[in-house]
């Protein structure tokens, strides 16, 4: 692996603010965000991707997507499935908390997905404009199909709290910002989204890195607890995002997609929802531990895929694209 990507990433703005928040969490300094900051933040980083992503779908044919979305759908419903046997290897955790880690590990981290497009831009490494929509097509399916694992097991099922979930996921904010963004983007065109570049676009990495310093503050707040979590988790919660990382890049060359998009395809597949998922599971599997499944995807999963992962996608995809 070469270091060089490795110290170029960490090196960036937002990755900087992020290992300060993990610092000031060790410190016990107080750096959070307050919370209509926070929301705010977020709300902008989801809509300015979403408009970017909708602008590049109407420039981009049905036939050059269709491929794309196929493979990603797909990889919805492989991943999670996946994470859910792995488990039951590496850990002694009972069918209802692998259910919860497998809807984490099958949807997606949007911050990952953003710094990974900051670092191809440094980089100069061009990729699919519409991997938006991909992002928005992979938050769904993981999550249902990890509920559904754990469902099984579950006695009775509660009908309210699946019907619930489901209004959660498909409304939450993560997805109708995301989708909203999309529509408005493909409607508005190139010429609509120019007179509001400047602030959807000259602004967000100094939004992602003001972003990235809270996330930074909770990862580290979450590190304690791996004494509790047994070796198996923290195993889990780093080789995993390499395999389904993997699995990701190889789907996105077969479907046809660049070097570069097809590593974005891997970094969602790599990543863990630590906002849309712990929703939904809260909702549908109130039996399942939380603690466990933000430990692996925002503790763990979070700062390998943003300091390490990252490059090691791109390495990973340059690879294969020699290959396949």
């Amino acid at each position: 692996m070469s270091w060089d990507l490795v110290a170029t990433n960490i090196a960036s703005v937002p990755v900087l603010a992020f290992l300060l928040g993990v610092l000031a969490a060790g410190l016990k300094a107080d750096l959070r965000l307050p919370d209509a900051v926070y929301q705010a933040t977020s709300m902008y980083l989801l809509l300015a991707i979403g408009l970017k992503g909708g602008v590049a779908l109407r420039e981009s044919s049905l036939t050059e997507v269709a491929g794309p979305v196929a493979a990603t759908l797909v990889l919805g419903v492989i991943v999670p499935v996946l994470a859910f046997v792995i488990l039951r290897v590496l850990t002694r955790l009972g069918p209802v908390d692998r259910g919860a880690l497998a809807a984490h590990y099958g949807s997606t981290s949007l911050v990952t997905f953003t710094a990974a497009l900051v670092f191809l831009d440094a980089s100069d490494i061009s990729y699919e404009g519409y991997v938006a929509t991909l992002l928005t097509i992979l938050e769904i399916p993981g999550i249902l199909v990890g509920l559904l694992l754990a469902g099984r097991a579950m006695s009775g099922g509660d009908k309210r709290g699946w019907s619930e979930a489901l209004r959660e996921v498909l409304l939450g904010r993560s997805v109708l910002l995301l989708a909203g963004g999309l529509v408005i983007g493909y409607l508005a065109g190139p010429n609509g989204y120019a007179s509001v570049e400047p602030f959807f676009g000259g602004l967000f990495t100094g939004v992602l890195a003001l972003f990235l310093l809270e996330m930074g503050v909770l990862a580290g707040r979450r590190l304690g607890a791996l004494r509790e979590a047994g070796w198996g988790l923290p195993v889990f919660a780093i080789a995993f995002p390499i395999l389904a990382g993997t699995l990701g890049i190889v789907g996105g060359l077969v479907a046809g997609m660049s070097t570069g998009g097809a590593m974005v395809l891997g970094v969602l597949t790599a990543s863990a929802s630590y906002i849309a998922a712990p929703a939904a599971v809260r909702l549908a599997l109130p039996e399942a531990n939380p603690g466990i499944s933000l430990t692996a995807s925002l503790g763990i999963t979070f700062p390998f895929n943003l300091v390490i992962g990252i490059p090691l996608y791109l390495l990973i995809a340059e690879w294969l694209a020699g290959i396949l």
